[in-house]
């Protein structure tokens, strides 16, 4: 029933005998005890021995019930619904910002049908409802997707490459992007290349804890991230996520240098081989990447946004079948990045297909599957065997990162020699010249 929201079995029998519903306020008497509470919706999957009520002090507990439990409807109450409050008035001498939603859980609110989160909040919900934004910048909004990360891809940075550009010519200050976390270095590699010579910061920034759940991380990382883009000194693609799990600062990856390192912590974004740009803390904004692109509204950006999509990330494993790289020569990809082990190395059973590949005009570079250092691919035999055949060196790029830049070098050519050029030329600081420890 629609009125007893997620209720089945023993909870939504003695409730319905008790003619409640959610929203009213009940008292449950069990075992000589007593609860008194609103009684709260659960979600489709929950069991059917427990009723939610939310006590005078806000918090909510579930009661179970014994044979001799007792349900008695106190009041009508009213229906839990989730109502927007206006959004609060910018303020003109405020840094302009611009705020543009895709999803992610950082716009998603809890589904008590299922008790999973969906995209429900757009960019202007986040602005309404966490109002430390109006006191940071005159926020404009818009939202251009509403999808789980896992489902923004190429045409989707095309399509949010060309909106930031016409941001940045209608003058804003800065961009801050809402994205889901899962794919969001992925994002910020694209926008890297497609967006180049920003004259503002570009920010993505996500949570890992939908905004209306107490341990959420929405409201300080889009607070931080806001002041960041409206006064930072950098102007590059960046991430802002927590620095750690606490809720004290906020840390700013560069776009082609970060990586997801854990499922749900709040910490989970980290830089790799490099510093992060800068911390975000109590409104300071500290610096901890000596060489970066400052900002400047006088340079013009570059807008590039298209992307080839017949790019491969091939993960080597014990057993592969070499024939995978045959699959992509014969749907006509035009190259494949290698997540190789250690220094950049494959088993030598793919070496003929390979060189297969390369002779079919396909670039094929090499990155490895360890988070921290870079692949060096003189030390050993097979990665001069591999150099021998073709296989170009990526330095410390990420694999995630050089995926998106070899969609955005066929996206730009399909000259091979071209290609090569590109792939190697560092163009939003996704190689570093040194790696140190």
């Amino acid at each position: 029933m629609e009125k007893l929201v997620g209720y089945k079995g023993d909870a939504l029998k003695i409730l319905e005998g008790a003619n409640a519903q959610v929203g009213d306020v009940i008292k449950i008497v069990r075992d000589g005890e007593s609860y008194e509470g609103i009684l709260m919706p659960r979600y489709e999957l929950a069991d059917d021995k427990h009723i939610v009520i939310k006590l005078k002090n806000g918090y909510n507990i579930g009661v179970r019930i014994t044979p001799g439990t007792k349900v008695k409807r106190i009041r009508t109450g009213a229906r839990p619904s989730f109502k927007l409050p206006p959004a609060p008035k910018g303020d003109p001498a405020l840094p302009r910002v611009a705020i543009l939603s895709t999803g992610g859980t950082i716009a998603s609110r809890i589904d008590y049908r299922t008790g999973a989160v969906h995209p429900a909040i757009t960019a202007r919900d986040l602005y309404a409802v966490i109002p430390e934004v109006s006191e940071r910048a005159n926020v404009e909004v818009e939202v251009l997707f509403s999808l789980y990360s896992e489902n923004i891809h190429a045409p989707h940075w095309t399509k949010l490459a060309r909106s930031i550009a016409r941001r940045i010519r209608s003058g804003v200050d800065g961009i801050v992007i809402c994205h889901g976390t899962d794919t969001m270095a992925y994002t910020a590699a694209a926008l890297s290349f497609a967006v180049q010579d920003p004259p503002v910061p570009i920010i993505l920034v996500g949570s890992q804890r939908s905004s209306d759940r107490p341990s959420s991380d929405a409201a300080m990382n889009l607070i931080n991230a806001v002041y960041a883009a409206g006064r930072a000194p950098f102007a590059e693609v960046a991430v802002a996520m927590h620095e750690t799990t606490s809720d004290k600062a906020t840390v700013i990856h560069r776009g082609t240098k970060v990586r997801k390192c854990h499922t749900s912590r709040r910490d989970a974004f980290k830089s790799i081989n490099v510093p992060p740009i800068a911390r975000v803390e109590a409104d300071e904004i500290t610096m901890l990447m000596r060489s970066y692109r400052k900002r400047d509204r006088r340079r013009k950006l570059v807008l590039r946004p298209k992307f080839e999509e017949r790019v491969a990330l091939i993960k080597f494993h014990p057993g592969l079948n070499p024939r995978i790289v045959d699959w992509y020569v014969n749907e006509g990809y035009y190259g494949i990045i290698l997540e190789g082990t250690g220094l950049g190395h494959v088993g030598s059973s793919l070496y003929k297909h390979l060189r297969d590949a390369i002779e079919n005009d396909l670039i094929v570079g090499m990155t490895s599957q360890c988070i921290w250092g870079r692949v060096n691919m003189n030390v050993y035999d097979t990665g001069r065997d591999l150099q021998a055949i073709g296989v170009i060196p990526l330095g410390d790029m990420l694999p995630e990162t050089a995926l998106v830049k070899a969609m955005w070098v066929f996206g730009q050519t399909k000259d091979p020699e071209e290609a090569k050029e590109l792939i190697l030329k560092n163009i939003a600081g996704e190689i570093s010249p040194k790696t140190y420890f």
